[in-house]
This record gives C-alpha cells, structure tokens and sequence, in this order.
C-alpha cells in the first residue's frame, strides 16, 4: 500500500495513518533491542514473523471474545488496527521465575510460582519504564479504578487462552508483556488490547528442555535468535510468504 504519514515510531514497530478514518496501520520492523536501547541489532525477517504471530494471537483472541485493536494483516509487515488511545501501562503477566522477577527476589529462573502475577509498568523510556502500583496508576490517571478491573481481568483471561494455546504446541509460556488502549466509538468508550504479541514480548520455553525461544536468546547472547523466533512460528502453524530464507541474520550493535 502507499505510504502514508508517519504517527509514532517505537523500538520494534512504526505507526502510520490509516486509510480510513479511525484505522492506523502497523509496520513491524526488524529492529531489536535490550536493557532500555543499550543493546541494539537488526535480526533480518524478525518483522515478517512477528507480525505473522501478533496477527495469529490476536486473531484467535478476537474469536473468544477478547476484545482487540486487531482488523487484518495487510502485507508480510503490515497490519490494520484500530486508532486507541494508549493507556501508558505496561502489563506484564508472569507464570513461572524469570527475568527481573527472579533478580529482584531472588527466585531460581524456572520455578513455577504459587499463581499467576500481574505487574504494572509505567511507559516511559527515559525513566526506564519503572515498576508502578495500581494507586499510581490511579492516582496520576492514567487509567481509572474501573478500568484497571477490566484491564486486569482480561489480562488473567488472555493469560489463560495463551498458555493453554502454546502448550498445545510444546511452548511453556513464562511471561509476557502487553498493553491496553482505549476504543473510542460514538458515545462509548472500550477497553481493548492493544500493541502485538510475539516472540519480543512474551518469554516462550519449549515444554521438554526448556530452551528459550524468545527475545532472551537476544538479550543473553545465545544465538540462532532469528531459528528461535522461526520454530515458534513453524509450531503454530504459521510460515513467512516467501519461506525460511527470509530470516537468515543478526546484526547486533553494542
């Protein structure tokens, strides 16, 4: 499609206008980044396959019910979504010790926890997107008491769909990050997903030998990054128009 006015652009993705009015178009890039824009590579094809993923995810959330920013997938790195105004709220849902979780609390990485754990992080790369509670959120407004109920409802929900999807496919799903906006229509207002989901946001381990298959391999300099998004990909059924050859490299710059 022709190019059209540039709205946002953000580590792995870029924002631009949309054809019809209420409608932006989403263009995955193959950027990569680690420890807030201190590590940066281009892993060649990371976009196509993100954005078949995100497109895969939202599409069978869409078809439960959850409600998301998702319309259709345009090119092999585009996407249509919905125009929302973006509650600056990351939500991270964790299954099982990892990542900063197991740092901070000194968790061995792998141990399951007693329940699933829901954390707030506020947007803000200047300030490292820092760990905020639901008063902060409330108390600075960036979203309401009610809508933090339905923002953490839906994450369970989403949580639960997924895990149960990706151990169909022998995935563990250890955490993940995602993002709510609000969907103006007429007179009302909704809370809808927002973002993408892929390899970049979620922590994916395979059920057997628990190798990682995410953005960790990036993060932690274990190689064959872009394999590791493409067998995510492969397990779900999913595979880039013009085959594996589009991901064949990484460029990492420090």
């Amino acid at each position: 499609m022709a190019r059209r006015r540039q709205i946002y652009e953000g580590k792995a993705k870029v924002i631009f206008e949309g054809p019809e009015p209420g409608t932006l178009v989403q263009y995955f890039k193959d950027d990569a980044t680690a420890f807030n824009n201190k590590k940066r590579a281009t892993i060649t094809g990371k976009g196509v396959i993100n954005n078949r993923i995100s497109e895969f995810l939202m599409m069978r959330l869409n078809e439960i019910g959850v409600p998301t920013h998702f319309l259709r997938r345009l090119n092999m790195r585009e996407q249509l979504i919905k125009e929302v105004e973006i509650i600056p709220v990351e939500v991270v849902i964790r299954n099982i010790a990892a990542g900063s979780l197991a740092t901070r609390l000194g968790i061995p990485e792998g141990q399951a926890l007693p329940r699933s754990i829901i954390e707030h992080y506020y947007k803000n790369d200047e300030l490292g997107d820092p760990m905020v509670s639901e008063e902060h959120i409330t108390a600075f407004g960036w979203a309401s008491a009610q809508e933090m109920d339905e923002i953490v409802a839906l994450a369970l929900r989403i949580n639960d769909f997924l895990s149960g999807l990706f151990f169909g496919v022998g995935i563990r799903l250890v955490d993940f990050k995602i993002e709510f906006g609000r969907l103006y229509t007429n007179d009302d207002v909704r809370i809808v997903l927002a973002d993408e989901i892929s390899p970049d946001s979620c922590r994916l381990w395979d059920l057997k030998t628990n190798e990682k298959l995410d953005k960790d391999r990036f993060r932690r300099d274990l190689g064959n990054i872009a394999e590791a998004y493409q067998e995510v990909a492969r397990r779900l059924g999913i595979l880039p128009e013009s085959g594996p050859g589009d991901v064949m490299s990484t460029k990492v710059v420090q």
